[in-house]
């Protein structure tokens, strides 16, 4: 699911880029998250590290053998994108 756009973000106008960086166990479940480098807004911050808890990824992969591993990613919070 996609991150929740915090309603009082919407209303003061704050919009932003959060850079995450996560740690994928061999499950494919985050296991760290942080942000690396933040929107500006704590409400954003938190409700992008929300999402992130939830998620699911591909893990990778030597031959057979599921690993763990570190991404980084933008979550984008747009106003005019917003629902």
């Amino acid at each position: 699911p996609a991150p929740v756009y915090p309603l009082m973000s919407r209303r003061l106008g704050e919009s932003g880029t959060v850079l995450m960086r996560v740690l994928v166990g061999a499950n494919g479940r985050p296991q760290e998250i942080q942000v690396q480098k933040s929107s500006g807004y704590a409400r954003l911050d938190e409700s992008a590290r929300a999402a992130v808890r939830k998620w699911s990824f591909v893990p990778s992969q030597r031959g057979d053998e599921k690993l763990a591993g570190w991404v980084n990613f933008p979550i984008v919070f747009n106003l005019k994108n917003a629902e």
